[in-house]
């Protein structure tokens, strides 16, 4: 009796925080995981690691890429159509940058577009087709509460995830006939060490969230897996907001 092989996702951005919790949360639920980072050697083999010790059958590949490198996106994009046989995309990799809008760097600006959405639209073109013809897979985008509630300072960022949402939400339409769906994820404040520079404000940020606290990149995980599942297999098109009822306060204050 022959074993199934088990679906394949790739996770980018996956070495260290939000990315890490997905990992390892599909790794525990049986799913084969190929994950990209872009300079964390050490923390990749520490995950590959940690994962496999804790769930022994677990099969886990890491591939290092620049997303701000157009050919490093080509190339990974390339294998991923030479394969042909990923059960789902879950685009994680993102970069940050603040600046108010009259002082934004171009170039800076540009790349950060580059990292956090053009790489997946080339992503989705290498990988969406096998998807469709199976009948079977889910693409899912790590986007932020920004797109939906804008914040000084973040204009560059916010249109970053905003364009994410809109294009998670029109590929839906196009996808969804043949039984693959797309969605987007909105998480607010993650305890990530991309929240380390406004540690000296974290009181304050705590104080406008509902649930107290910042969340903790599993409950990211838990949603990505979710969404994974079959018991998923209706949902498609739509924004899960994962915040502490952050965005839900705002709206109130600001009605």
């Amino acid at each position: 009796m022959t074993t199934a092989a088990p679906r394949r996702v790739l996770v980018t951005g996956g070495a260290r925080g939000t990315g890490a919790a997905i990992v390892t949360s599909l790794a525990a639920l049986g799913y084969g995981i190929d994950f990209t980072y872009a300079t964390s050697d050490e923390a990749a083999q520490k995950l590959i690691t940690s994962c496999t010790e804790h769930y022994p059958d677990a099969t886990l590949t890491a591939t290092r890429c620049d997303f701000a490198d157009k050919q490093d996106v080509e190339a990974l994009a390339n294998r991923l159509e030479s394969e042909g046989n990923y059960f789902a995309l879950v685009h994680n990799a993102g970069t940050t940058y603040d600046s108010l809008a009259a002082m934004v760097d171009q170039a800076a600006a540009e790349r950060l577009m580059q990292v956090n959405f053009w790489s997946l639209t080339r992503l989705v073109k290498a990988v969406i087709r096998p998807m469709t013809r199976a009948r079977d897979g889910r693409i899912i985008a790590i986007g932020s509460i920004t797109a939906i509630r804008g914040t000084k300072g973040n204009a560059i960022y916010a249109a970053s995830k905003a364009a994410l949402s809109g294009y998670i939400t029109t590929l839906a339409g196009e996808i969804s006939r043949r039984n693959v769906t797309a969605n987007y994820i909105a998480p607010g404040f993650i305890d990530t060490d991309m929240l380390e520079p406004y540690a000296d404000v974290r009181d304050a940020l705590e104080k406008q969230i509902p649930a107290g606290r910042f969340g903790r990149p599993e409950e990211v995980a838990g949603c990505v897996a979710f969404l994974l599942s079959d018991a998923a297999a209706y949902i498609s098109g739509t924004t899960l907001t994962v915040d502490g009822g952050l965005s839900s306060a705002l709206a109130t204050s600001n009605g």
